[in-house]
């Protein structure tokens, strides 16, 4: 073969073979910009669709921690006797089937927001349990006025879970 006619192949073949290589890269940079932008709206759609049910969530949480405020839940639950421990079992006891009402909320909230609801709900079980064991307690009567005296004290473990409840929600917007 003649050496004019390997350079003739060559410059047929040579841009054939870069029109091709830059007709795929073409190609192939406008299929992944199509799949982002699909799977942008796709997102998208998906968020327009989610985020009334998170809000839900939130609202249904902020409701939890509203109803067991101890302030309000002692108001709201009157002793069943005069013995302190019954009424402490009582009032745990409807803290923790408040919070198993909602345990589904936590798939629709961020994993810390979560643990700032259980550690309010824990520490407001943990204040129950040791004004109970208080040696000045010895009704249930006694032990709701220890429980809202030492709320004039301190704030209720519900009202910084709440705080941040606010300002996660906040952060949706």
């Amino acid at each position: 073969m003649d050496f004019n006619k390997i350079i003739e192949l060559a410059s047929y073949t040579l841009p054939a073979l870069v029109t091709g290589v830059v007709a795929y890269r073409f190609f192939e940079l406008h299929i992944k910009n199509n799949d982002k932008k699909r799977a942008f709206l796709l997102n998208k759609e998906y968020q327009k669709q989610s985020f009334p049910i998170r809000l839900q969530a939130y609202e249904r949480m902020t409701l939890f921690l509203e109803r067991i405020n101890l302030t309000k839940l002692l108001i709201r639950i009157s002793p069943i006797s005069q013995q302190k421990h019954d009424y402490e079992n009582f009032v745990i006891e409807q803290i923790e089937q408040e919070f198993e009402h909602n345990l589904t909320q936590q798939i629709y909230m961020s994993d810390e927001c979560w643990t700032i609801i259980t550690t309010a709900k824990n520490a407001t079980i943990q204040m129950i349990r040791k004004a109970a064991m208080s040696e000045r307690v010895d009704s249930a009567d006694k032990l709701r006025e220890v429980i809202l005296n030492d709320l004039l004290e301190k704030q209720s473990p519900s009202n910084a879970a709440l705080g941040f409840i606010k300002n996660e929600v906040a952060e949706l917007w």
